[in-house]
């Protein structure tokens, strides 16, 4: 079954399977099958023909793949351009939502600290 240019794996449960695709996290996959009245469990490879054409036309309304990304990096792009409190953290790598930087995120900032020790030198082989 392939939606979107993705190829969502046959083994897997639909409700799992259709999170492959980009754009289409559990909840929305959840609110595609109830809408269309398929169970979560089913396998794709259980389908018919008729289910499986139901279920591309409904998820393919949505923004997907390449055009969800385009649109997330455009969205970027605009925060950067007005110079928004938001858009500066995007520039600088910081996270853009509030959360503090003194401990976490770290590694990104390149402030990486090994952990403490006891401070004596290991004595060398001679």
């Amino acid at each position: 079954m392939r939606i979107a240019g993705i190829t969502v794996p046959e083994d897997k449960r639909l409700e799992i399977g259709l999170t492959s695709i980009y754009g289409v996290g559990r909840p929305r996959a959840k609110q595609v099958l109830n809408s269309l009245g398929i169970d979560w469990g089913k396998r794709p490879k259980d389908l018919s023909a008729k289910e499986e054409a139901s279920v591309r036309d409904v998820i393919e309304k949505f923004a997907l793949e390449g055009e969800l990304r385009r649109e997330i990096s455009s969205n970027i792009r605009r925060l950067k351009d007005i110079k928004s409190y938001r858009g500066s953290r995007h520039l600088k790598k910081l996270p853009a939502r509030g959360q503090g930087t003194k401990t976490n995120s770290r590694t990104v900032r390149g402030n990486v600290r090994k952990t403490m020790t006891s401070g004596r030198r290991k004595l060398e082989k001679t």
